[in-house]
């Protein structure tokens, strides 16, 4: 008798189980789902790397987003982490289907080494905020040294 009961007892917690993995399975369709519906913001990169450069070298790069949902994008707000970084963004809406971009111009002056900085955009998407970085190496200029 014990034995049957402790079948019956494994078999419930397996199914139960099974019926557990299915669910979140339905919720993670959901949301992709959602982000169709309203504006989403897709960039085509999400990092660049400048590789190295010389302290005091200014660099810039654009981002290129599209926007890939159902409703016009609005771009609110473009932070970066230090005054190091100035961006300048699309201020239009970016209707469905259309692109637009973010530029984001690096004075490395008073800088040296890896550097890794986030630039986050604000937007009225519905994912939030997204970030995307810029990275570079940089190297002392030669010929600063005051040696004589």
């Amino acid at each position: 008798m014990k034995k049957i009961l402790l079948s019956f007892a494994f078999a419930a917690l397996v199914a139960g189980g099974a019926v557990a993995q299915e669910k979140p399975k339905a919720k993670a369709s959901a949301p992709s789902e959602q982000a169709v519906n309203g504006p989403a913001l897709t960039f085509e990169e999400n990092e660049h790397n400048f590789g190295d450069i010389t302290q005091g070298d200014v660099v810039e790069h654009v981002f290129k987003f599209k926007n890939t949902g159902t409703q016009p994008l609005v771009i609110e707000r473009v932070d970066v982490t230090c005054g190091c970084t100035t961006p300048a963004w699309t201020k239009e809406p970016v209707m469905p289907g259309q692109s637009g971009s973010i530029t984001a111009k690096y004075n490395s002056a008073g800088r040296l080494g890896q550097q890794k900085k986030a630039i986050t955009v604000h937007s009225n998407a519905a994912e939030g905020a997204k970030h995307v970085y810029i990275v570079t190496n940089i190297k002392e200029k030669t010929g600063t040294s005051a040696k004589q």
